[in-house]
């Protein structure tokens, strides 16, 4: 965007010699905001699928006694809590078998 303005500039604003020099700096100035935007998306890889749930935290929306539903990372799954929880309870990911979760209560204690 900035080189296209640089252009238009040079073309019926600056005089000759300044023009160039407006075109070559946005020129310049998009060739690295290009790279950084490349290095920036190039940092880490992409992690998709069922396995990144596992250590992920969630909330109860169905009691988990021992079976129930979970929202995790903005869906719903069916999950597994071995000591029970309560809608509105804050969990984590243990496990997964198919599509059930195997989850825990997030809060430290003895189990209800």
């Amino acid at each position: 965007m900035i080189l296209i303005g640089a252009i238009l500039l040079a073309i019926y604003v600056l005089p000759s010699p300044w023009g160039v020099i407006a075109v070559i700096g946005a020129a310049i100035v998009e060739a690295g905001e290009t790279g950084f935007w490349f290095w920036l998306s190039r940092r880490r890889k992409v992690q998709a699928g069922a396995e990144t749930l596992i250590g992920a935290g969630g909330v109860v929306t169905s009691a988990c006694r021992p079976e129930g539903l979970v929202r995790v990372q903005g869906e719903l799954w069916a999950a597994y809590c071995r000591y029970g929880a309560d809608p509105g309870d804050a969990v984590r990911v243990v496990s997964r078998d198919g599509l059930v979760l195997t989850v825990e209560r997030e809060r430290a204690g003895a189990p209800a």
